[in-house]
């Protein structure tokens, strides 16, 4: 029994609560996970500008929950490398890598979002380069030692407590990111499964380990709530303007997701992409796989609701499947 929780602290004026606020919950929400007994992995998503608060800083916070905790491993899901100089993010993650004693890894992507562009005055055809000079800095600066930067020697300190340093696991929705995934980083993680041959491919080719068919995995979120009526009553605004904020981004970059745009909570109902089940619904579920995912403050969720959510999970799921 496995336990997954990300966090991307959205928190539209509607939701009535502050910054502030949803960050300590999120601490709090850490240290319960850390205490359930159970493996748990917690991942922290990265945008900027967004008038929502979306955060921008996911290192920040993936620090304050390891200093929370002793087992929950984290990552940042995605870490958007044309935004950042890969020299300060090798020393954020050479000194988060210490902090919680090898806890963290990170998913490095190329971004989408027009409007970050713009704020960052990078263009979108540089991402192949940044993203490839991003994940070969942090590869040859998390074995430890001098290594050549932009045609100077560096070395950046302290060096990784975890030998290798964190995972750097490569994003991407394409075939060139797919083989650029095999060529230099730890891993692939596709937003979609429709370029994971080419990754396979790429990695056969190279003469490393056939990575298997595709691992799987959803983005669809689950609440639990005694009445589920009710809690989709409840949640349902909260689930709407994720979708619909997700959705608009994708729309402005053009850009295929399992995210759009969409008038109403019924019509977002039939998208089937969220969900709000009993104890008893998640715990038959959980016997056929085993992985239970929740986006606990998904929207801009009331703090009360989403830890009603948790705590139905720990009182009634997880003794049932003890």
């Amino acid at each position: 029994m496995q336990l997954s929780m990300r966090f991307d602290f959205r928190n539209p004026a509607f939701a009535g609560t502050s910054m502030a606020d949803r960050y300590a919950a999120a601490l709090d929400m850490a240290e319960w996970a850390d205490n359930l007994g159970i493996p748990a992995g917690i991942a922290v998503s990265e945008h900027h500008g967004s008038e929502d608060g979306y955060i921008p800083s996911p290192g920040l916070i993936l620090a304050a929950m390891a200093a929370r905790t002793k087992n929950v491993r984290f990552s940042v899901a995605a870490l958007i490398a044309p935004f950042h100089d890969p020299l300060r993010i090798a020393e954020d993650f050479c000194v988060l890598d210490n902090l919680s004693k090898g806890r963290v890894d990170l998913i490095v992507a190329g971004g989408y979002t027009p409007s970050e562009f713009e704020m960052f005055g990078v263009l979108p055809k540089e991402r192949p380069q940044r993203v490839t000079e991003m994940v070969k800095t942090l590869k040859a600066a998390f074995a430890g030692k001098p290594f050549e930067y932009r045609g100077r020697t560096v070395h950046i300190t302290p060096e990784p407590v975890r030998p290798g340093g964190p995972m750097v696991i490569l994003g991407g929705s394409s075939e060139p990111a797919a083989r650029r995934a095999a060529r230099i980083a730890d891993a692939f993680v596709p937003s979609s499964s429709d370029c994971w041959d080419f990754y396979r491919d790429e990695m056969v080719k190279l003469g490393k380990p056939d990575p298997g068919p595709h691992p799987g995995g959803s983005t669809e979120v689950t609440a639990l709530a005694r009445d589920p009526d009710a809690g989709w009553k409840a949640m349902a605004p909260f689930f709407l303007h994720e979708t619909n904020a997700y959705g608009a981004w994708n729309a402005a970059a053009d850009k295929s997701s399992p995210y759009f745009e969409v008038p109403d909570e019924d019509a977002l109902k039939a998208t089937g992409r969220y969900h709000v089940v009993t104890p008893e619904q998640m715990v038959e579920q959980l016997k056929a796989m085993p992985v239970a995912q929740f986006h606990p403050l998904c929207g801009g969720m009331p703090i009360d609701l989403a830890w009603e959510s948790l705590r139905l999970f720990e009182k009634e799921v997880l003794p049932a499947l003890r």
